[in-house]
């Protein structure tokens, strides 16, 4: 017999059907015992009377344990209808039960919203906690959004593109995560901060319209909005474009991305408001504000746009990442961000006044993407690494890309909204990680599988590694 889901019996009255899930709960009144079944589509009642309380191997099923069942769906009564739950109409008379797998006591109530359970044993049993309902409706979320976002893109002739996560480590704004060669003993890969520079070789390849759902990792601190370790962006880079065209094409992405896959949510205005960096700083202390009309209304969602960012903040001994250290000035964004046309000639006089082509959307308050032009002149981008001082070693880091350049490159600019940030922000989750599958914790530990680890000593000595001992 082939199996039905949960949510298929509604349409299977007086059929006998195989059911195969996890017992969501149990409700035992005397000689009659409920079973509600739960599998991937839903929830079913089960009724089991007598003999058929006990599976073919003489055990009663307890909560979470995985069954096997075979039934008559049938009405329920008319006192018995549940109208919160799709199959709320019928129920299944139980003809045989066999227990596949036995489930120990949780360590923790999956039946509740989960906000209250300490994050590390969370993370611990992470596969027990997403079992919760509002856990696996924010995995199912996520993954309705990036097929939504591939669909719309792909209609509109972006080509997706798969970027290395092996790459090189090059002064990007935060730590890397670096990878040892075993190959070319002595020297390191790096994990992709973001595929910045890859996409720009993309248009100087020129494919136009590049997209991917990509793995970005960062070795920073966590916050409410920021993961640790690793997050998903959809990245996205367009050449022959204004700055114009990628908020207009952005817009129309997450509007109907809004109508589709969150139908109850609603956007407070549109088109979205674009306020220049220096308005925005002055009128809410902030460049990312929450302009929702009613900020107790969790369905409102208030996208706008910032924009005219300064292209350099003034350095500090913070920004080390950046430069030699003796600089004057650091990016506001990333290096490769055009400076506005009628500002060029700041560039010698007094770089602090330059306006970089940069965006950044926010949604609620949080900033959930950012993008620019990109520089495509091979002399500008040059007098950006002198003025935020990188090193003649440090700029020979990107003769890739300043190579590329010299050999017909369009001009270009793109965006890249943090698909977990801002599903955080649509369903108003109070951590990033409420809505990854395998988040590391606070402290940088992997879920389930508590890494960083220790290295076996032949793995070292393979990789030509010796660990020196911390000082006491």
């Amino acid at each position: 017999m082939k199996r039905t889901l949960a949510i298929e019996t509604v349409e299977k009255i007086g059929q006998e059907v195989l059911l195969q899930g996890w017992v969501d709960t149990r409700r035992d009144h005397g000689k009659i015992t409920f079973l509600d079944l739960r599998d991937r589509s839903g929830i079913v009642q089960l009724v089991l009377t007598g003999s058929r309380l006990v599976s073919k191997q003489g055990e009663t099923p307890t909560t979470e344990d995985v069954i096997e069942v075979t039934g008559i769906v049938k009405d329920r009564p008319a006192a018995m209808v549940n109208p919160k739950i799709p199959t709320g109409t019928v129920e299944v008379e139980v003809k045989t039960l066999k227990i596949i797998s036995k489930a120990k006591e949780l360590p923790f109530p999956i039946d509740t919203d989960g906000y209250d359970i300490n994050e590390e044993i969370r993370s611990k049993y992470r596969y027990l906690d997403i079992r919760r309902p509002r856990m696996t409706r924010n995995l199912r979320l996520h993954s309705k959004m990036t097929n939504f976002i591939r669909n719309f893109l792909i209609a509109r002739d972006f080509v997706e593109v798969e970027t290395p996560i092996l790459t090189k480590t090059t002064p990007e704004g935060a730590r890397d995560f670096i990878v040892p060669s075993r190959l070319q003993k002595g020297k390191f890969y790096a994990l992709p901060q973001s595929p910045q520079q890859y996409k720009q070789l993309l248009m100087v390849a020129g494919l136009e319209r590049y997209f991917q759902i990509a793995r970005c990792f960062r070795d920073e601190d966590p916050r409410r909005d920021r993961a640790y370790g690793e997050f998903t962006q959809l990245d996205l880079e367009m050449s022959f474009v204004t700055q114009e065209d990628i908020l207009q094409l952005t817009e129309e992405l997450f509007t109907t991305l809004v109508k589709e896959v969150f139908p109850h949510k609603h956007i407070a205005q549109s088109p979205w408001p674009r306020i220049p960096h220096a308005e925005v700083i002055k009128a809410y202390g902030t460049d990312k504000p929450d302009l929702r009309k009613n900020k107790t209304d969790p369905d409102e969602l208030a996208f706008s746009w910032t924009i005219d960012f300064p292209l350099f903040t003034a350095q500090s001994k913070e920004d080390f990442y950046y430069g030699s250290g003796k600089a004057k000035f650091a990016p506001s964004h990333h290096m490769f961000t055009a400076p506005h046309p009628e500002d060029i000639p700041l560039l010698a006089t007094d770089p602090l006044k330059v306006r970089g082509l940069q965006h950044d959307l926010v949604l609620n308050g949080f900033e959930v993407g950012g993008g620019s032009i990109r520089i495509h002149q091979q002399t500008i981008q040059e007098k950006i690494f002198d003025l935020i001082g990188f090193t003649k070693e440090q700029k020979a880091q990107f003769d890739h890309m300043l190579t590329a350049f010299t050999y017909g490159v369009p001009p270009h600019g793109g965006i890249a909204p943090g698909v977990d940030r801002l599903l955080m922000a649509v369903l108003g989750e109070p951590s990033i990680r409420e809505v990854m599958a395998f988040p590391a914790s606070s402290s940088g530990t992997t879920s389930v599988m508590e890494a960083p680890s220790d290295a076996a000593p032949e793995q070292l000595r393979e990789l030509g590694i010796t660990i020196v001992p911390q000082k006491k």
